[in-house]
């Protein structure tokens, strides 16, 4: 196992990641060295970290850590993150596959923006008001006015502590309608525990659900980070073809010592 590790550090729409090249398998996977590295005082900070290894099927495979150290589901700007960190490795052009714990998906980059096909949603739960979803990861979704000013901590946490959702966690998103093909979103996280400045897979979310009852090909979705795009088709009671666009940087790289 080496003692130094190279790592490099991605942001898309100012959700963070530290994202390491691990196809020579030599990361060790274990939960508090991926907290300390998360840690945003005593490590590198990220909302998570990535590893990228090699794949049998596609061409690389996605590892995803929440900040906790634990492994968790998918996250879709961090699989943009992902996507724009193996363009910078080398590892294709413009277009991409690769695995994640939900299954295979598409990619392709141009000019630092990344579109990620995300897996279809069969369907959409309601729940009185609100909205439960999968998207990769599962979300609760419920629509709010004055989201500027809304307390996101304390009522996604009440949420995703609630005696529906506490052992499993949820994120949460609330969502105000700004235009008729525009939404701002706000999504406090499990794992992360917080909100953060943005949520791929809860942006997607919240996209689906303000498009069920909506012939509108796609929808704008603005976020604290920045601006995304989902495009969606409608299929039956869910959706197919789903995308999710915008932007994915690299900020820094350096090395840490085990």
């Amino acid at each position: 196992m080496q003692n130094t590790i190279e790592f490099f550090k991605y942001q898309g729409t100012g959700n963070d990641f530290v994202m390491i090249d691990n196809r020579d398998l030599q990361f060790p996977k274990e939960r508090e060295i991926i907290e300390n590295l998360c840690d945003r005082r005593f490590g590198i900070g990220g909302d998570g970290l990535i590893l990228l290894e090699n794949d049998p099927k596609a061409d690389f495979k996605m590892v995803y850590y929440n900040s906790d150290g634990n492994e968790s589901t998918m996250c879709g700007n961090g699989g943009r993150c992902l996507v724009a960190f193996a363009h910078f490795l080398d590892i294709f052009e413009n277009h991409t596959t690769f695995t994640a714990i939900d299954g295979l998906h598409e990619a392709e980059i141009h000019n630092g923006t990344v579109k990620l096909k995300m897996i279809d949603v069969d369907s959409i739960k309601k729940i009185d008001a609100d909205f439960e979803l999968n998207t990769g990861s599962p979300h609760f979704v419920t629509f709010v006015e004055m989201l500027k000013d809304y307390k996101v901590f304390e009522k996604g946490n009440k949420i995703r502590n609630s005696a529906s959702y506490c052992e499993d966690g949820i994120n949460v998103n609330f969502v105000e309608k700004i235009a008729e093909n525009e939404i701002f979103i706000r999504t406090y996280e499990r794992g992360v525990e917080d909100e953060t400045f943005s949520c791929g897979t809860g942006a997607t979310a919240a996209a689906l659900v303000f498009l069920k009852d909506k012939k509108l090909p796609s929808v704008k979705v603005k976020v604290l980070g920045g601006n995304l795009k989902v495009y969606a088709e409608r299929d039956g009671e869910g959706f197919k073809n789903i995308w999710l666009e915008g932007p994915a940087k690299q900020v820094f790289k350096g090395k840490f010592d085990l």
